[in-house]
């Protein structure tokens, strides 16, 4: 029983460490990584994926706001179709 003690003490510090060096690393990673696209060409791959990923999500949201939008609307009878 003391031997996984120890083991959870050793696992539970290694993922402290691994949480603080991400909180230091992980903004700076992250301001590297959009210079990095920025300063790619218009016909790098890695930057149409990134494109692609964000123009996907601005119209989930987009989706998502009209979807919380639908039930006001009906309930209020101002609902109308959507062309």
């Amino acid at each position: 029983m003391k031997g996984f003690v120890v083991k959870l003490l050793k696992a539970a510090v290694l993922a402290g460490v691994g949480v603080m060096l991400l909180r230091f690393v992980g903004p700076k990673l992250s301001e590297r990584m959009e210079r990095m696209f920025e300063e790619a060409p218009e016909d790098f791959p890695p930057k149409w994926m990134y494109l692609n990923i964000t123009a996907i999500r601005e119209n989930t949201e987009r989706i998502l706001e009209a979807l919380r939008q639908e039930p006001i609307a009906a309930a209020t009878g101002t609902a109308q179709p959507v062309a």
